[in-house]
């Protein structure tokens, strides 16, 4: 599992659960980005942002913790 740290948040993506659905890049393509590395930008969008795209993640790769 990889871990993603912003202030407000920690955002966790698990790749072996990830089923490519693209909920999170369509949604917030500026925080996620497959061609940039890391993938997972969240300095680019509030926590509020992240935490409702992060919210319909159908696998659930995508998980965070409020701090």
């Amino acid at each position: 599992m990889k871990k993603y740290e912003m202030d407000e948040l920690t955002i966790y993506w698990d790749p072996d659960v990830c089923q490519h659905a693209g909920k999170c890049t369509k949604g917030l393509p500026d925080v996620f980005d497959v061609e940039e590395r890391p993938w997972v930008m969240p300095e680019k969008a509030s926590a509020e942002e992240i935490m409702k795209v992060i919210d319909k993640c159908p696998s659930k790769a995508l998980s965070y913790e409020e701090k």
